[in-house]
């Protein structure tokens, strides 16, 4: 039956150029549907994981995938879209109070964690301290993708900075965690290779990928105000093509890819330039689409049967990752700052591994590294294991931690109330004086239907952003946006009423 299935319809177990699209597009639209499973708390990314591991070749869609160098070419690709949208999302407003913390946990951070378990994994395994600090940095950087995707499906919101803090940190920390992997690949398989040559690669990395990225970043704002395209549509075909070129130039001089690609987006995003709202929204869709197909890839990549022996190791390391290393680094990098204690441990418990650590292990196995393919099943593991358990429990410690806040009273960010502001089209200005009845009562009070925004209120000569706890002063004016003149009366007849 199976030789008749494949004799008129094709072998699909082996990905050729004649069916990557039928396979690729069948893969992607069973992802699609196992992400209504994340309200009963099993992260996204996970499950797109799992998915490719289903389809590969110890699954029931025996596709033999096993070529690890198209493996990272894919990674490379489909990280700098996604790190290309973080930082288009990151607002000044929303970081600047954490910004230092971040910078912290991103550096520091990142750098005790593949410390401690570098050390562990050496000790606990017998290997060398290199190779321990190699497997320590392929672990170092974390993943909230999956932690905000289960935080929105749970109908989480987090008080105070947190979410800034968090988001920040999962942006700015994969430049650090790759440029340690490389330089211990590198030590590993150049034997003579000096701390000198690291040092100098270190700082090359770093100073190339920080100016290119910033640079790139005004370049692109002046580009994009001066030239004018014919179609609305070729300004995503041009914002492709400059992270295309961003990332592949920087790593074509020797630089840090991944920091020039959130960098430049970062510097882009908060400039205005045109169609600013439908291109963020764009390349939101965008690394969606990149985060599908880089796990659907990892998860075909990967040979279940050979994780087998490595169960134990790879949950040892794990717990002391999760238990230890993560807390260590956290508390040791926010030493500097004055910051809530809960904060802390919500924060040392948000250190989610994800995709970044499993496209990190293909490079010792492109170097040639001895134990690389060891390696690669024991990150894959603990990558699992991280998401698996830190991400089915975050809402958990969150509500036990006493950090949550319902969504309707949640702190929105610029970016989000850029997006709904793009969506009305009237806008209305409404002082408010005292014959007003609303005053002294909160905005979730009203009860507003989708169709109205409080986008804006003035009072005493400041502006701020509204939010649902916002009470209401007289003397304030209510800069109000909506769908249409109806709605406009309505929310008068309501706050007179």
């Amino acid at each position: 039956m199976l030789l008749l299935s494949n004799t008129l319809f094709g072998d699909f177990t082996h990905i050729t150029l004649d069916n990557i699209l039928l396979v690729g597009s069948i893969l992607l639209f069973a992802s699609l549907l196992a992400s209504h499973t994340t309200k009963y708390g099993v992260p996204t990314l996970l499950l797109f994981l799992f998915i490719g591991m289903l389809a590969g070749e110890n699954g029931p869609g025996g596709i033999v995938f096993n070529d690890p160098k198209i493996a990272k070419f894919i990674g490379a690709f489909a990280l700098s879209f996604i790190l290309f949208s973080g930082g288009l999302e990151t607002k000044k407003q929303d970081i600047q109070p954490v910004l230092w913390h971040g910078i912290s946990l991103s550096t520091l951070g990142v750098i005790i964690t593949a410390v401690s378990v570098g050390l562990f994994v050496a000790w606990i395994a017998h290997w060398s301290i290199v190779e321990g600090l190699l497997v320590g940095s392929i672990v170092s950087s974390t993943d909230a993708a999956a932690v905000f995707s289960i935080l929105r499906s749970r109908s989480i919101g987090l008080k105070r900075q947190l979410k800034p803090l968090l988001e920040l940190e999962s942006g700015s920390n994969d430049p650090m965690a790759y440029i340690l992997t490389i330089s211990f690949t590198f030590l590993l398989a150049n034997k003579e290779a000096s701390v000198s040559t690291l040092l100098f690669m270190f700082f090359k990395q770093m100073i190339l990928g920080g100016v290119i990225g910033y640079g790139m970043g005004l370049l692109m704002h002046k580009v994009f105000n001066w030239i004018k395209l014919e179609f609305e549509g070729l300004y995503s075909v041009l914002l492709i093509t400059f992270v295309l070129f961003i990332f592949s130039f920087t790593d074509f001089i020797g630089g840090n890819a991944f920091l020039a690609v959130y960098l430049s987006a970062y510097v882009l995003g908060n400039l205005d330039f045109i169609h600013k709202k439908s291109l963020t929204k764009h390349f939101d869709g965008q690394a969606w689409l990149m985060q599908i197909i880089l796990f659907i890839t990892l998860g075909l990549l990967v040979t279940p049967k050979q994780l087998i022996p490595y169960l134990g190791i790879g949950l040892l390391i794990s717990a002391f990752l999760i238990v230890i290393a993560r807390p260590l680094s956290v508390f040791l990098a926010l030493s500097f700052f004055r910051m809530h204690m809960k904060d802390k441990l919500f924060v040392s418990w948000v250190g989610l591994r994800g995709a970044v650590p499993i496209v990190l292990a293909t490079y010792p196995l492109l170097a040639g590294v001895s134990k690389a393919s060891v390696i690669f099943n024991v990150v894959f593991f603990i990558s699992i294991t991280s998401v698996l358990i830190q991400g089915t429990t975050l809402p958990l410690v969150a509500k036990w931690l006493k950090l949550t806040v319902p969504m309707n009273l949640k702190r929105k960010s610029v970016i989000d109330l850029e997006m709904a502001w793009g969506t009305k089209s009237i806008y209305k200005a409404i002082p408010v004086d005292a014959s007003f009845h609303c005053i002294g009562k909160s905005i979730v009070d009203l009860k507003l239907p989708d169709t109205i925004i409080i986008a804006l209120i003035e009072r005493k000569n400041k502006f701020f952003f509204s939010d649902g706890a916002t009470k209401i002063m007289n003397g304030d004016v209510l800069y109000v946006m909506a769908d249409n003149e109806k709605a406009i009366e309505n929310l008068y007849a309501c706050l007179t009423a």
